[in-house]
């Protein structure tokens, strides 16, 4: 038994896509997240950036308010650029995004042509495109850079026909590839999943990476016997979410996201820390 929180972190809003996942699939769990979204997006930076951004808030959620018994990074860019370098530095279990959904992705096709939507520095680090040669040599890849889409996300656009035409715009790339599986290389884009599968067609099967990644956490937990010990949780008002950016914005989407009412506090940058700023 292990009463702490699970902690999760991204560049932004996309990491809820894995809480949503999570608050259904452990429920009795609670959640300490950070949106770096002053300093997003993450894919245009440079690894060594993302890297220290990565370490910075794994240590902040690690070593505040009784700290996190596992971290979540709900990010695909800082899966690629940091996963190893935060296994390394915190003395918890650190899961990324990528290999949970490289797997699924795996499982899904049936003519092993999959496509990949992320950013562009997840793209350039060919994580998915490795992982899925690793695990089946004969598999056609199709990778494609969509950052508008991160932009749309955090941007709290509510048109869909708008989010649409941004979305049939990003994704023309894939027209005529074949694919029959498309990852979401990036936990913002399930947040956009009814526009993407309208794009793509009902006969391609969408992976969300993020949301795959709880698979893991939870054998992670049972193998640990790290679960919540207070059965029922009730609700969700011991929950903690940080952003460094608009809290109102991040609390609108959250809100709507998560379906529960969600209060976000702020944080403050600096060159190696962050810093709650208390009344905000």
């Amino acid at each position: 038994m292990d009463n702490r929180a699970i902690g999760y972190m991204d560049s932004g809003v996309g990491g809820l896509t894995a809480v949503k996942q999570a608050l259904y699939q452990l429920p009795n769990e609670q959640v300490k997240y950070v949106g770096d979204t002053l300093r997003m997006p993450y894919g245009p930076r440079r690894t060594e950036e993302v890297a220290k951004f990565s370490l910075q808030i794994g240590h902040y959620l690690n070593e505040t308010a009784d700290g996190i018994k596992l971290l979540v990074i709900a990010c695909n860019t800082a899966t690629a650029a940091a996963l190893p370098l935060l296994q390394e530095h915190l003395p918890i279990p650190v899961v990324g995004v990528i290999q949970p959904g490289v797997e699924a992705a795996l499982n899904a096709t049936d003519n092993n042509v999959v496509g990949v939507i992320a950013t562009q520095g997840t793209v350039d680090s060919n994580a998915y495109y490795n992982g899925l040669m690793a695990g089946n040599p004969g598999i056609d890849v199709h990778q494609l850079a969509t950052p508008d889409l991160v932009t749309l996300v955090e941007s709290n656009e509510q048109d869909h026909d708008k989010k649409l035409a941004i979305v049939r715009e990003q994704l023309a790339g894939l027209a005529g590839s074949g694919i029959d599986t498309l990852i979401l290389g990036c936990t913002h884009f399930p947040l956009l999943m009814d526009e993407i599968q309208e794009v793509v067609g009902d006969e391609v099967t969408l992976v969300n990476a993020g949301a795959e990644a709880i698979n893991l956490v939870e054998q992670i937990l049972d193998d640990s016997d790290a679960r919540h010990g207070i059965y029922p949780m009730s609700n969700h008002e011991v929950d903690q979410y940080y952003t460094t950016g608009s809290v109102d914005t991040f609390g609108e989407i959250a809100t709507r996201w998560l379906d529960i009412p969600v209060s976000v506090k702020h944080l403050k940058t600096d060159a190696n820390d962050l810093t709650l700023i208390e009344g905000e």
